[in-house]
């Protein structure tokens, strides 16, 4: 009999949260275990292409629905009592990656973790090694052998108006938890026409979010590229991914990041053309961007072991 593609968990994280999860087991052992971060009202269901090659190559995925979003916040018989879609902010983000970082050490003792990040997921993950105090705690931090940013939000390809930024930051005072409307046109992640419509059809998708949860998404990167760009430690590997015609996060922003980390071990990828998201995009261009992950991991297997 063969073994599932991917086994569903709902595990208690973070301040006993309850979160979906799902891991795509690589057989019999793994040589890696790949931290999977979704973007903004996004959700791990939608990379069951992407998740299970990795598994196939070795490499065990541990995905999960953030909090907030996807089936952590809208599965009615599991999800916890304070859930709300869209309530998160960054400080909590960062807690429960820091919380699934050491989950899957515990699980993996001796497997090289990789943590990888896609949009607002990825500026996560890159906020996750430049913050100036915990979470994370560094011990934490030292557990990741390489981060993966694709497309990762550092500033917007069509930026806010400051009117609207100002007034997102008084409420995001006053009402921290207010529900809002946050269009993400579909037609700007991929050129593939059966990927825009399964987007738009995807029920568990919902281009809203609150007030505090939306303005630490947008406002990250700017610290980023001001400070945080020196914090990130000088043996952390990454690698960062865009496509040329990103019309959702701002490739020059990104670009930008990268250029000014003082880092030997890094490395960016540019897919000519390509919309925002890489992995659901046209032609072969998913094909090549998972087989540039792949070996992107394959090559730093022994990069930087914790003891």
């Amino acid at each position: 009999m063969t073994s599932p593609v991917f086994t569903e968990a709902w595990l208690d994280g973070a301040d006993g949260h309850r979160f979906y999860s799902r891991t795509y087991p690589a057989s019999p052992t793994p040589k890696a275990v790949l931290i999977f971060v979704h973007g903004f009202a996004d959700h791990v269901g939608r990379y069951q292409q992407f998740h299970p090659r990795c598994a196939q190559r070795g490499i065990t995925v541990f995905a999960y629905d953030m909090r907030g979003f996807g089936r952590t916040a809208l599965d009615e018989e599991h999800r916890s009592p304070d859930e709300a879609y869209g309530k998160t902010d960054r400080s909590v983000e960062l807690r429960d990656l820091e919380w699934w970082v050491q989950h899957v050490r515990r699980t993996y003792p001796d497997v090289p973790i990789f943590v990888m990040g896609h949009s607002a997921g990825g500026g996560l993950t890159m906020a996750f090694a430049t913050r100036p105090s915990p979470p994370p705690e560094q011990e934490t931090l030292s557990m990741v052998s390489g981060i993966i940013a694709q497309a990762p939000l550092v500033g917007l390809t069509h930026p806010t108006p400051t009117v609207l930024r100002y007034i997102a930051r008084v409420l995001s005072r006053v009402a921290p938890t207010m529900s809002i409307p946050a269009p993400m046109p579909e037609e700007r992640f991929s050129r593939d026409p059966k990927a825009v419509e399964a987007l738009v059809n995807d029920p568990l998708r919902i281009p809203r979010g609150t007030t505090r949860g939306l303005l630490d998404m947008v406002s990250q990167g700017a610290e980023m590229l001001e400070e945080g760009y020196k914090r990130w430690p000088k043996d952390l590997p990454l690698l960062m991914t865009w496509g040329t015609v990103d019309e959702v996060n701002c490739p020059k922003s990104g670009v930008a990041f990268f250029n000014k980390l003082d880092l030997k071990d890094k490395k960016l990828v540019e897919y000519e053309g390509a919309y925002h998201d890489l992995l659901h995009e046209v032609d072969d261009i998913p094909d090549k961007v998972t087989e540039e992950y792949i070996a992107w991991i394959e090559s730093h297997l022994s990069t930087r072991m914790a003891s």
